[in-house]
C-alpha cells in the first residue's frame, strides 16, 4: 500500500507563523480549496478517515517499526492551530495516564501475546510471503531427493504452519490497524510487560486537535461562557418547587453540583471557528472521560484495515480474535484507604450502596459517567418505581377491603354452613367419588380476597395508572433532554456491523468469480428472504414448544389428582387441591426460568442469520423476537388458566376428552380466579426472586469464587496483588457490558405482570416496587463495581421500549376486561341480583350456579369406583353450569340463564374496554408532553442563542469598519479614551 503523501500533489500554502493563530487551509496544485475541507462541517459520521498528519497531532511514535522516523505526509485537515495538543499545562493529572504521566488514557485495546517480550517475533508486513517462501523451499527439497530438515509429521507441520500464518495475519493487521490510527491523530502506548501473563494493553489517547476535530464532526453540545436564570415557573410554583426541595432533602444523595440549579451554560455544538464561545480556560477538563472515551470510540470505528483481505473495522479485529476486548477505564478504585475521591466512588457511595435505597438516585451524575442511554433507563426505571407506590397502597387496600369484608361476603356463608347438604358430582372419572361443597369452604374465602367488587374498582385505576405512567415518564424525559442539552439531537445514521461487511465482501468476491449468465440469476434473488422465513417457522416452532409444555403441565395436574384420589394415604387425600396448585406452579415456574434462557439464546441466533445492515437494527429485532417469545413463556400458563380453564370440560356423562380418559380440567367452585393468582404470585416472585436478583448476586460471586479457588494465591496475596495492579489491568478483570437489553426485559414482563392480570392479583405492584427497590442498588452496583465500563452513547429516549410499553397498557385494559367479566364470578353475581334474586340480595346464589345430574346417566366405566364413599348411595349430584333440570323436556341443555350471563358478561367487555380506553385517551390529552416551563426555556434559549451570535456579527463588522477607515499607510492609532498599556 502506498504511503499517503508519497507522490501527491498536495501541497500547503498560507503556512504563517503558528502562534498567529492563522488557519491552516490544504489546496492542490490547482490552487483550488480541497472538496474534503469545502464539505468539512458537513461531514457525516460514517465516512472514513483519510491519512492526515502525524506530527501536526503529536502522535506517538514510539512504536512504530522505523523507531520512530516519521513517512507520513505533511498536510492536515486541522484548521485551527491554536487548538494545538497542551493539555499537560492546562491542568493536574485526572485519570490512568501514559508512562509519562501527562497524557490521559481514553481507551484501551487489549490483544493476546503469544511470546514473551524478548523473544516474540517481530511482525513482518511480509511474513505470509515468508511461509510461501519456505513452502517452496521445502518443495524443491523434497523433489531433489535431499533430506527434509526434520522428521516431523506431515500434518503436524502443515498444521503449524497454518497456526503460524494466522497469529501473523492478525498481527499484520494489528500493526496497519495501529498505524492508521496514528495516521488519524490518535496516541498510543503498548504495555506488554505487565502482570497479566499472555495479555497485551494498547493504551490510546486522544490529543486536543482530535478532541476538537471529532466533536465538531459529532455534533457534540457543549457549554458556552453564557450563563442565563431558569425559572421553573411563576412565583407561586418557585416557592412550592422549594418547599418540596426543603422537604426532602434528606432523600437527596450527597452530591454537590458545580453551579446552582436555577442557573444553567448556554449550549451550542462544538465548532472550532466558534472556539471563543467556549469556555477553554481548563482544557484537561472540558471534555470528561465520558466524552473522550467516546469520541474516541468513534474514531475506532470509522479507522478502517484496508491491506487485509477485506475491509475491517474494530469490531471486525474484535470478533476476528486481533484484539480480544475494547473498553474505556473507570475513574478510580471504589473502596480502600487509598482510593481518591472521583466520580464512581461517589456514585458507589450514594447510588450502589444499599444503605441509600430510600433516596432518590443522582441521575445527573449517572449521565455524567455513563452517557444519556444508561441515563435514561435509571431515570425510566425510577420514574417506573416512584410510580408503583400509588399503585402499590391500593392494591393493599383492595386486598384489605377483601379482608374485611370475607366474613360478610353471602355465597362465601353458603358454601361453608354445613346445614347446606350439597353432594358434588367427581372431579374425575372412576378414581374421584362425591364430596361435599362444604370442604370448598377455605377455597371461597380465600377466592374472595382477590374476586371482590373492588377489584373492578382497581382495575379500572390500574389502566389509568398506566396511561399516567406514561405521560409522566414523557415529561420526565423531555425535562431530561432539556437538562442534558439534547433538546436537538436526531440520530445520525449508524455503522455497517462487522458481520454485515464481511458478508457484502464475501458477496462480492463471489460475484467477481460468475459468469455474467450466473451473476444476472444471483442479482434477481433475494438471499435474506430464506432466513427471514426460517426465523419466522423456528418462532412459531418454539412458541407451539411453550404451548406443548402448558399441556404438558395440564396434564400432571389430571394425572397426579387422579393419582391422589386413589391413594389410600389420609394425608395425601386431604388436601388434594392446594397439593396439585402448588406443585403445578413451582413446575411452571421452572420451566419459565429455564425457556427463558433458551429463548433468549434462540432469538440472538436468529437476529445473527438474519445479518441485519447496521446495530440499531440488529438491536430492535433481537429486542422484538426476545419479547414475543419470553412473553409467550411467561404468560401462556397465565392465559390458560385465566381463559381456557373451565371452559371446555362438558358435563357429567358427556365430558370432554384430552387424550384417552384424561379429561379437561374443571375450575373449583369459586372460579379459576384463586388458582389463577397463586400461578401469577409464585411466577412473579419467583422470576424476581431467582432469575432477576439470584442470578445477578449469585453467578458474579461464584465466577468470582471460581478464580479464586483455580489461583494458587490466598486471599491476603490476593488482594497485595490487586493492588499493585493499574487501572487497565483491574479493568480488565471485569465483565463486559452486555447492554441494557436484558435490563429493560425484565422490567418489560415486570410491567406485563403489573398491570395485564391486575383484576386477579391486587399485590403484584406491591411485590413489583419491593423488587425494583433492590433492583435499582442491584444493578447500579454490577454497573460501578462488576462490569467494565460502557461506552458512552447518546439517546434522547428509551427507543423501542416506550413502544412495548404503550401496546400492553392498552392490551392490559382488554386482558382485565376478559379477566373480570368471564374468570370471576363478577357478572354472574351481579345478573343474578338484579334479575333472579327474590329479594335482591345474594342469597341463593350458590343454589343458582348449580345444575343437577342423575348418577344413573353416567357413561360406562366412568362412574366412581366407591360410590359409598359419603356413607350413603347418592341419586342426584351437582355441578357447577347453567344448565336445564332433570324434570325439564331439554335436560343437560344449556339454559336461557346461560345466555343472559354470556351477553351481559360481552357487553361488560365492550362498555368496560371502551370507557376505560376513553378516559385514558382524556388523561392523555389533558397531559401535555413538554412541561410548560421547559417549553418556555427552550424557546428562551433559542433567543439568547441568536442575540449571542448576532452580537458576534456585529462585533465582527465594527472591526471590518475600523480596518476600512483606517488608512494603509497610517499606523492603527489606539483610541483616546482607552489607557495605554504599560510595557
Amino acid at each position: 500500500m502506498e504511503r499517503p503523501g508519497e507522490n501527491d500533489p498536495m501541497q500547503t500554502i498560507n503556512n504563517h507563523d503558528k502562534v498567529s493563530g492563522t488557519t491552516f487551509l490544504v489546496h492542490d496544485l490547482s490552487g483550488s480549496l480541497l472538496p474534503e475541507l469545502e464539505e468539512q462541517g458537513t461531514m457525516r459520521r460514517n465516512d472514513y478517515y483519510i491519512p492526515v498528519s502525524c506530527e501536526e497531532k503529536a502522535a506517538d511514535f514510539g512504536n512504530t517499526k522505523d523507531g520512530g522516523v516519521s513517512k507520513y505526509s505533511k498536510y492536515d485537515s486541522i484548521p485551527l492551530n491554536s487548538l494545538k495538543s497542551d493539555e499537560a499545562a492546562s491542568g493536574p493529572k485526572q485519570g490512568p495516564t501514559f508512562q509519562d504521566g501527562q497524557r490521559r488514557v481514553d481507551y484501551v485495546l487489549t490483544y493476546h501475546v503469544q511470546k514473551p517480550q524478548s523473544v516474540r517475533r517481530k511482525t513482518s508486513r511480509f511474513a505470509d510471503y515468508r511461509i510461501l517462501r519456505s513452502l517452496r523451499r521445502s518443495l524443491s527439497t523434497m523433489r531433489s531427493g535431499g533430506t527434509p530438515p526434520s522428521k516431523e509429521d506431515p500434518e503436524i507441520a502443515a498444521h503449524k504452519h497454518r497456526l503460524d500464518y494466522h497469529e501473523d495475519d492478525k498481527r499484520f493487521r494489528q500493526t496497519e490497524f495501529e498505524d492508521n490510527l496514528r495516521e488519524v491523530g490518535l496516541e498510543l502506548e503498548k504495555d506488554e510487560g505487565n502482570k497479566i501473563p499472555g495479555i497485551g494493553f494498547l493504551k490510546i489517547h486522544a490529543p486536543w486537535n482530535v478532541l476538537c476535530r471529532e466533536a465538531e464532526f459529532m455534533k457534540l453540545k457543549m457549554p458556552t461562557k453564557k450563563v442565563y436564570e431558569v425559572k421553573q415557573g411563576s412565583n407561586v410554583v418557585e416557592r412550592i418547587n422549594l418547599f418540596i426541595h426543603k422537604v426532602t432533602a434528606p432523600l437527596h444523595p450527597k452530591v454537590e453540583p458545580n453551579r446552582p440549579q436555577n442557573v444553567k451554560h448556554l449550549s451550542h455544538p462544538f465548532s472550532r471557528e466558534k472556539q471563543h464561545l467556549f469556555d477553554l480556560s481548563d482544557r484537561a477538563s472540558f471534555f470528561d472521560s465520558k466524552t473522550r472515551a467516546s469520541i474516541v470510540y468513534e474514531v475506532l470505528k470509522r479507522t478502517r484495515c484496508t491491506k487485509a483481505k477485506y475491509t475491517m473495522g474494530i469490531t471486525s479485529l474484535l470478533g476476528n480474535g486481533v484484539y480480544t476486548a475494547a473498553y474505556p477505564l473507570h475513574d478510580g478504585d471504589v473502596d480502600g484507604m487509598g482510593a481518591e475521591a472521583n466520580d464512581r466512588k461517589i456514585l458507589y457511595e450514594e447510588w450502589a450502596s444499599y444503605s441509600v435505597f430510600y433516596k432518590y438516585q443522582p441521575i445527573g451524575l449517572i449521565r455524567k459517567y455513563f452517557g444519556e442511554k444508561i441515563g435514561l433507563y435509571f431515570a425510566w426505571l425510577g420514574v417506573y418505581t416512584q410510580m408503583l407506590i400509588p399503585a402499590a397502597i391500593v392494591g393493599v387496600i383492595v386486598f384489605l377491603y377483601g379482608c374485611a369484608t370475607v366474613d360478610n361476603d353471602i355465597p362465601s356463608m353458603e358454601i361453608c354452613d354445613p346445614r347446606n347438604n350439597i353432594t358434588m358430582c367427581p372431579l374425575c372419572d372412576r378414581a374421584c367419588s362425591y364430596w361435599k361443597l362444604k370442604t370448598a369452604c377455605g377455597t371461597a374465602r380465600a377466592s374472595h380476597l382477590f374476586d371482590n367488587p373492588a377489584t373492578v374498582f382497581f382495575s379500572i385505576f390500574m389502566a389509568l395508572w398506566a396511561t399516567m405512567f406514561m405521560e409522566h415518564w414523557k415529561r420526565r424525559q423531555m425535562r431530561l433532554n432539556y437538562i442534558w442539552d439534547l433538546t436537538g439531537f436526531e440520530e445520525e445514521e449508524d455503522h455497517h456491523r462487522a458481520e454485515y461487511e464481511i458478508q457484502v465482501m464475501q458477496k462480492t468476491l463471489k460475484k467477481q468469480d460468475m459468469s455474467p449468465k450466473d451473476k444476472k440469476v444471483k442479482l434477481t434473488c433475494t438471499d435474506r428472504a430464506p432466513a427471514y422465513m426460517m426465523g419466522l417457522f423456528i418462532m412459531l416452532f418454539m412458541i407451539g414448544v411453550t404451548f406443548a409444555v402448558v399441556f404438558g403441565v395440564i396434564l400432571y395436574r389430571i394425572s397426579i389428582r387422579a393419582a391422589l384420589h386413589m391413594s389410600s394415604n389420609p394425608t395425601a387425600r386431604s388436601n388434594i387441591r392446594a397439593t396439585v396448585k402448588g406443585t403445578a406452579a413451582v413446575i411452571n415456574l421452572v420451566i419459565i426460568i429455564i425457556m427463558d434462557e433458551v429463548y433468549g439464546a434462540v432469538a440472538r441466533w436468529l437476529t445473527l442469520l438474519e445479518v441485519p445492515k447496521t446495530d440499531k437494527s440488529f438491536e430492535e429485532r433481537l429486542i422484538i423476537k426476545t419479547f414475543v417469545l419470553k412473553f409467550a413463556n411467561a404468560f401462556s400458563p397465565i392465559v390458560y388458566l385465566a381463559f381456557f380453564r373451565g371452559r371446555m370440560v362438558g358435563r357429567p356423562g358427556d365430558y370432554v376428552y384430552v387424550i384417552g380418559s384424561y379429561r379437561m380440567e374443571e375450575c373449583a367452585h369459586a372460579g379459576c380466579l384463586m388458582e389463577l393468582c397463586i400461578q401469577l404470585c409464585i411466577t412473579m416472585l419467583g422470576k424476581q426472586l431467582i432469575q432477576n436478583n439470584l442470578f445477578e448476586i449469585g453467578i458474579p460471586k461464584i465466577k468470582k469464587l471460581i478464580r479464586r479457588r483455580k489461583s494458587d494465591m490466598d486471599s491476603q496475596q490476593q488482594e497485595d496483588y490487586n493492588m499493585t495492579l493499574e487501572r487497565h489491568e483491574k479493568d480488565h478483570f471485569l465483565g463486559p457490558f452486555v447492554g441494557l437489553s436484558p435490563e429493560y426485559m425484565e422490567m418489560i414482563i415486570q410491567f406485563g405482570m403489573v398491570t395485564l392480570f391486575v383484576a386477579s392479583f391486587p399485590l403484584a405492584p406491591l411485590f413489583a416496587l419491593l423488587n425494583n427497590i433492590i433492583e435499582i442498588r442491584l444493578d447500579a452496583k454490577k454497573f460501578v463495581t462488576e462490569v467494565r465500563r460502557p461506552i458512552a452513547a447518546r439517546a434522547k429516549d428509551i427507543g423501542i421500549w416506550y413502544n412495548l410499553l404503550r401496546g400492553l397498557s392498552k392490551v392490559a385494559v382488554i386482558v382485565n376486561a376478559f379477566v373480570i367479566s368471564f374468570t370471576s364470578d363478577f357478572i354472574p353475581r351481579l345478573v343474578y341480583q338484579y334479575m333472579y334474586s327474590p329479594d335482591g340480595s345474594m342469597h341463593g346464589f350458590v343454589n343458582h350456579t348449580l345444575s343437577y345430574f342423575n348418577v344413573s346417566d353416567f357413561q360406562p366405566g366412568t362412574a366412581p369406583v366407591q360410590p359409598m364413599h359419603l356413607g350413603y348411595e347418592v341419586q342426584i349430584c351437582r355441578y357447577k353450569d347453567y344448565r336445564e333440570t332433570l324434570w325439564s323436556n331439554t335436560p343437560y341443555d344449556l339454559s336461557k340463564e346461560f345466555w343472559a350471563i354470556l351477553a351481559c358478561r360481552l357487553a361488560f367487555v365492550i362498555v368496560f374496554q371502551n370507557v376505560v380506553m376513553l378516559m385514558s385517551d382524556f388523561v392523555d390529552w389533558l397531559i401535555p408532553d413538554i412541561p410548560k416551563d421547559i417549553s418556555l426555556q427552550i424557546h428562551k434559549e433559542k433567543i439568547l442563542m441568536v442575540e449571542l451570535f448576532m452580537k458576534e456579527e456585529e462585533g465582527k463588522k465594527l472591526l471590518r469598519d475600523n480596518h476600512t477607515n483606517q488608512s494603509p499607510f497610517q499606523p492603527r492609532s489606539r483610541p483616546a479614551s482607552h489607557t495605554p498599556s504599560k510595557f
